[in-house]
């Protein structure tokens, strides 16, 4: 039996697949320096508050509410915006910001206004699964976010399952000011950065551009065919 993680009959299969090409094998893979890089000049230079603007102007292109907050205000804007979307279930992450930014108690609120609160648990799966499937909300924090296309960056991993965005009819996605980056350029070269440190990255990372879209029937945009019908963006001032 194969253990988790372990490859077989590498070196084998790669010497074999060169030798077919008539050279031999590469062990190493030099990187081309590109004397022209366009994606570093977009928004480049643009200060925290000029990249949620963009982010902002974005989300008015991709179906997208955007609203403003203080961290010290966050709790009550986010339970007053459950009740405004009419959320009578909510499903969030098991996320250490929520004690950063002042959300411990926030379950306890929504649960005394009558809203079926669950966390995701890694150990509950198919609970977590069938409450998200079902669910009105889902709340995550947004790891990065990017200017140039209002596109929300989540690390998903063992309590950030990526249910929370897809399978509830509605999302929120709360977004720290800090994490605004010009475009996916930034955050591709963090996890490569990560990954020359040897750090873990996650194992799915979801790029989330508002609510679910499909135009490629006869041209016609359909809005929540494949995921959240509605999406909210909470900009946080988190400096």
């Amino acid at each position: 039996m194969m253990a988790a993680g372990q490859m077989h009959n590498r070196d084998s299969f790669l010497n074999d697949l060169a030798k077919s090409f008539g050279r031999e094998r590469r062990r190493q893979v030099k990187k081309p320096e590109w004397t022209y890089r366009p994606q570093w000049d977009v928004l480049k230079g643009a200060s925290q508050d000029e990249l949620a603007e963009a982010l902002k102007k974005q989300c008015s292109l991709i179906h997208t509410d955007v609203y403003e907050t203080a961290a010290s205000e966050l709790g009550g804007l986010v339970k007053d915006l459950v009740q405004q979307y009419g959320g009578q279930s909510v499903v969030m992450w098991d996320d250490p910001r929520m004690d950063e930014f002042g959300l411990s108690s926030l379950p306890d609120e929504l649960t005394k206004e009558q809203v079926a609160v669950h966390i995701w648990d890694s150990g509950k799966r198919e609970e977590n699964l069938s409450f998200s499937s079902t669910a009105d909300i889902g709340i995550t924090f947004s790891d990065a976010a990017l200017a140039e296309s209002g596109t929300v960056v989540l690390y998903n991993g063992k309590e950030k399952g990526r249910a929370v965005s897809l399978l509830p009819a509605i999302y929120f996605a709360i977004i720290p000011k800090s994490v605004i980056v010009p475009r996916m350029t930034q955050v591709a070269k963090q996890l490569h950065l990560k990954i020359e440190a040897g750090e873990l990255v996650p194992s799915c990372v979801n790029f989330i551009s508002g609510p679910s879209n499909s135009a490629d029937i006869e041209m016609n945009l359909i809005v929540g065919v494949h995921g959240p019908v509605k999406a909210a963006y909470i900009l946080v001032d988190d400096k």
